[in-house]
């Protein structure tokens, strides 16, 4: 079975073509329920460069914090073996994709293939649509406490991100929380009967990958 890794990343600014880069990764291993967390990568980055305001705000990390931390270059190896053959889960996974394939280029390793990266954020959109759709609000469906969240983190949210996406990936009871001010419980019960007689095939990546393009083409047309 293909191992399932939850990544996240922060960075000193939103755009690495304007050379920004990233300054702290995190990534958890799920096991093959996708349950409970096997292993943990987590690395805050010298950027060489300043932080932008706007991220700053963000996750609160700062330069001089940076300063004594180790490049991207000096960690890259230990990463690429802990994602090593690896299905990558991630929030708005191209982002992240975009910043970690521009810090490869840089050291001329090759980038990280698409096809077998998972994005929740595209999952969930198609489960709740028109609803908002971001870590926190996803949180808040799946009553996921967040409670010590007061900065982003690239540890931090991978964690929370493996919690929400164990709960969107089973079968089992969930109570969500409608996204008005009445907070109206909506329950989703099981379908199956007996989920310990279910037998469960998970897809390849590149099924996923199709699945998730067939939607976004049938999106188009709606």
């Amino acid at each position: 079975m293909q191992r399932k890794i939850v990544l996240d990343t922060e960075t000193s600014g939103l755009d690495h073509k304007q050379g920004h880069r990233i300054i702290e990764i995190g990534a958890v291993e799920l096991d093959s329920d996708c349950t409970e967390i096997r292993n943990t990568f987590h690395y805050y980055i010298n950027p060489e460069r300043d932080i932008s305001k706007e991220a700053y705000k963000v996750h609160g990390l700062s330069r001089d914090f940076l300063s004594d931390k180790p490049k991207f270059r000096e960690i890259v190896d230990e990463f690429l073996q802990f994602i090593d053959r690896a299905q990558l889960i991630m929030h708005n996974a191209n982002f992240d994709m975009q910043f970690l394939n521009s810090e490869l280029f840089r050291i001329r390793k090759s980038a990280i293939p698409n096809t077998c990266v998972i994005d929740t954020l595209t999952l969930a959109r198609k489960r709740f649509p028109k609803e908002r759709v971001n870590l926190d609000a996803l949180c808040y469906k799946f009553r996921i406490d967040t409670s010590d969240r007061h900065l982003h983190g690239a540890l931090k949210d991978a964690k929370l991100l493996a919690l929400v996406y164990g709960r969107m990936m089973h079968g089992m009871q969930v109570v969500l929380l409608d996204d008005t001010k009445h907070n109206k419980e909506i329950i989703i019960s099981n379908c199956a009967t007996n989920i310990n007689n279910t037998v469960v095939v998970e897809p390849t990546c590149d099924e996923i990958i199709q699945h998730q393009q067939l939607l976004s083409k049938i999106h188009k047309h709606l």
